[in-house]
């Protein structure tokens, strides 16, 4: 059972600086944001599993001119987002139902701390749909949590499967290095990175 929700509504105004808190002991976003900024500007940016928008509101900040959707499966969807919402919207959707009315439309696609939520046998069919959505010559950034033999992970794996009640999966860095290879071509990955403050914390960025 998840007991994050819970807790969560229990906190009231409280929310937003305790999300925050939390999520900084794990990853800290604003840094891939940079990163992701540093590598590729980008007018049309989609995030795949935003959730209630951490991200979507950090790449905003360092995109101030690019049209940004942020799309989830959860009907939060964008919740705790505070930004432009003229330029940045958020959908109830999946990325595969996107892309069959909208295809080739970002410049940019950002999926982060997603894939391990995602039952592995769909990695895939998720990955596919992300080329299909990528304008010709688009970038793709994968950002997830990498499967490693220290406290870090144990405390990730214990946050993640009874915070979030998901049956979780995480994948290793030659594991997803192969993954992505097999979608989008040998060379594709042009960087690979880790991101503060852990090492288990392994982005991708790759270039269709």
């Amino acid at each position: 059972m998840a007991i994050g929700p819970r807790f969560r509504a229990w906190l009231g105004p409280l929310e937003v600086p305790a999300a925050n808190l939390y999520r900084a002991c794990f990853v800290d976003l604003g840094h891939l944001a940079r990163q992701v900024r540093e590598w590729t500007p980008a007018a049309s940016i989609l995030e795949i599993g935003c959730g209630e928008g951490a991200l979507t509101e950090r790449l905003s900040l360092v995109y101030p001119k690019a049209r940004i959707t942020g799309i989830d499966i959860t009907p939060k969807v964008g919740r705790l987002f505070c930004g432009d919402r003229e330029r940045v919207t958020f959908a109830q959707e999946t990325i595969h139902v996107l892309v069959a009315g909208n295809p080739a439309s970002f410049d940019l696609i950002l999926i982060c701390d997603v894939m391990h939520h995602v039952p592995w046998e769909l990695h895939k069919q998720l990955l596919t749909d992300v080329g299909k959505g990528l304008k010709p010559g688009g970038r793709f950034v994968l950002k997830d949590w990498e499967r490693q033999t220290n406290l870090a992970h144990l405390l990730c794996y214990l946050s993640d499967r009874y915070i979030t009640g998901d049956r979780i999966r995480y994948r290793s860095a030659d594991e997803f290095r192969t993954l992505l290879q097999s979608i989008f071509g040998s060379g594709s990955i042009e960087r690979e990175l880790r991101i503060p403050p852990w090492r288990n914390n392994v982005a991708y960025f790759i270039k269709t």
